[in-house]
């Protein structure tokens, strides 16, 4: 079984910044995370980015951590990006994911491109929508429950 645990729990009221971890919160069905800008009904509700990722930034000199790459859910321990669209994660107790995408396009070069010549977020973020609601918070584990297979597993 593949699993994590949750390290930061970010929210931000509008889109396009950065996100303040704010440590808990409630993640709403077919909404995202309570109180977020990025929350609505579409495939993006709740987007997610590894500690590993960040690490990566932090090794290149950039002063950066949880939520300064507007991710909601900061995790360690699973590797994200490696999980196909329509994986099915447990976060907390209760709460329900999905993964919807991998990864987005940057139309504009944000400030941490900007810094460090490079950003992990298009590359190794990925977005979410909420099928179940719950309780979120730091030290929540993150399991994934449903793992579709590849076409190249099924042979």
């Amino acid at each position: 079984m593949l699993k994590g645990e949750i390290i930061a729990v970010c929210t931000s009221p509008g889109k396009g910044g950065r996100k303040k971890d704010v440590g808990s919160g409630r993640l709403v069905e077919a909404f995202g995370l309570e109180g977020d800008g990025h929350g609505g009904d579409w495939h993006r509700q709740v987007s997610l980015l590894a500690m590993e990722s960040i690490d990566k930034m932090l090794a290149a000199g950039l002063d950066v951590g949880p939520g300064d790459f507007a991710e909601n859910l900061t995790t360690r321990g699973i590797d994200l990006c490696s999980l196909p669209v329509g994986t099915r994660l447990q976060v907390g107790e209760t709460a329900l994911l999905e993964i919807t995408q991998i990864g987005k396009i940057c139309h504009e070069r944000c400030a941490i491109f900007y810094q460090a010549g490079d950003c992990v977020m298009p590359k190794e973020g990925i977005f979410a929508r909420v099928l179940e609601g719950g309780g979120v918070a730091r030290g929540d584990e993150v399991r994934v429950v449903d793992k579709p297979q590849k076409e190249e597993d099924k042979e």
